[in-house]
């Protein structure tokens, strides 16, 4: 099993990048984990909505290109599932599907083809998290649906 995270931009702090490399560890008894990074338009300043269309569609292509398998879009209005609930989908995509690819978007969120070509929407929630920190967030909860799955001592 692979699991891959696209993700818009790239991990600036050490912090983000350990913790993110110790669930890729952990991960690693399960399946394979691997992150692809995409680049991030930079836009100084406010960008008006034309600009911030721009922005989603150049972030959106570059996202679309590497989706391959089952595709869980992270996404504010996705759905909300419980750790459980997400290791249930983990395990029913793994019966069709020998990679799970995980996608965060930019500043401005996924370009709605993007969202069109999920499998699974999720939302972590109603709250707001850097992009680092979401990563880091789903890392631990790709990691906690391998435990919950292969009944290994860490979710409680």
């Amino acid at each position: 099993m692979k699991f891959k995270v696209v993700a818009v931009g790239k991990i600036k702090e050490a912090f983000f990048r350990d913790a993110i490399a110790e669930y890729v560890k952990r991960i690693s008894r399960f399946g394979k984990a691997e992150v692809v990074e995409v680049d991030e338009c930079l836009f100084q300043g406010n960008p008006n909505p034309k600009e911030k269309d721009k922005i989603l569609q150049t972030e959106g292509k570059a996202i679309l290109s590497k989706l391959e398998g089952f595709v869980v879009a992270l996404d504010i209005d996705g759905q909300t599932l419980t750790s459980n609930q997400l290791s249930q989908a983990v395990c029913n995509a793994k019966q069709t599907h020998s990679c799970i690819t995980f996608v965060i978007g930019g500043s401005y969120g996924l370009l709605d083809q993007v969202k069109q070509q999920a499998n699974l929407r999720l939302s972590f929630g109603r709250i707001t998290l850097p992009h680092q920190l979401a990563r880091v967030v789903l890392f631990e909860q790709i990691y906690r649906a391998c435990t919950i799955e292969n009944n290994v001592s860490y979710h409680k």
